[in-house]
């Protein structure tokens, strides 16, 4: 089988989660900067089989799009143009920072470690990984 593979876009840092090649679980892989993704992207996908991606898209509280999605859909766009056979999902990414810093607080990760943006962002994208992948079994 091939990894799904989650993205939690951001204006300057992108959280990166990949799933094992069975998709059973959800890891974080790394956070890069937003205007080097493309490069990190291409460069992981000529080494790894990835059979989508999962992009979080901004929502407001309301259910609309909100004032960051349009960056979103540009990478989206750009991803689609570089990567043709690779679908896409997005997936309503509300909450994914404050259950990330919900979850570093539980695990134990001390304050300091905790104001760490890129590993919140990491942690964002492999909750986005994995209620997408929740959600995909619990429709079967």
């Amino acid at each position: 089988m091939s990894r799904i593979m989650a993205i939690d876009y951001g204006a300057k840092r992108t959280g990166i989660a990949v799933t094992d090649p069975l998709q059973i679980i959800a890891g974080g892989l790394t956070t890069v900067k937003s205007h080097e993704l493309m490069n990190f992207l291409k460069e992981y996908i000529a080494k790894e089989d990835v059979e989508s991606i999962v992009v979080g898209m901004p929502m407001t509280l309301k259910g609309t799009l909100s004032e960051n999605a349009g960056r979103t859909s540009r990478f989206i766009a750009e991803f689609v143009k570089a990567f043709p056979e690779i679908p896409v999902i997005t997936y309503d990414e509300r909450f994914t920072s404050s259950l990330a810093h919900r979850t570093m607080i539980d695990s134990g990760i001390g304050r300091k470690a905790r104001q760490n943006k890129s590993l919140v962002d990491e942690i964002s994208a492999t909750i986005i990984l994995q209620s997408y992948m929740e959600e995909k079994r619990n429709k079967r």
